[in-house]
């Protein structure tokens, strides 16, 4: 029963994942088409962060035998959100251009921006997407975020390593 329940809320923990990671992208395109927040190649990466980390994590949830390597890819994609929330805040914020940078080689070498361009088309520099929502920078928010999916893959991950019946 111990077993049961541990996967229940396992599942329930990846689904709750998901979830953020779609509000999250609600919320980034919601102050991209209501209050003109354009954003910047860094900016779209992250969406793409959040998009990877809400499917594996969706995947998960509906395939058990799956969620410790996948809970481990979401792991591996928050630490490179973090990893990318950092470097746009530190460094690509203070930079005028970001073409040619990772994130949009990334973003263009995927067709992301021509693919789905409402979602993944760059539409401001870094140093023009360098804003902030309630005195925090938006980077910080999106850095946030990233850390407690990371926190919770991790869990998971440890979870579905425990020997069965403890």
């Amino acid at each position: 029963m111990a077993t049961a329940l541990s996967d229940r809320n396992t599942s329930r923990l990846l689904w709750g994942m998901a979830a953020a990671c779609a509000v999250a992208l609600g919320l980034a395109l919601a102050a991209q088409y209501g209050w003109d927040m354009r954003p910047c190649p860094w900016c779209v990466l992250q969406r793409l962060l959040f998009v990877v980390i809400g499917v594996l994590c969706a995947v998960g949830a509906l395939a058990p035998q799956l969620r410790r390597p996948l809970a481990g890819l979401s792991l591996l994609t928050a630490v490179a959100g973090v990893a990318a929330a950092v470097y746009q805040h530190t460094v690509a914020a203070a930079s005028f251009s970001c073409n040619l940078t990772f994130a949009d080689k990334v973003v263009s070498g995927l067709k992301l921006d021509s693919l789905l361009p409402s979602v993944f088309s760059a539409t401001a520099s870094c140093a023009e997407a360098a804003v902030s929502v309630l005195g925090v920078p938006f980077a910080y928010w999106s850095l946030a975020l990233f850390v407690l999916l990371g926190a919770a893959a991790a869990a998971v991950v440890g979870r579905a390593r425990r020997p069965q019946g403890h």
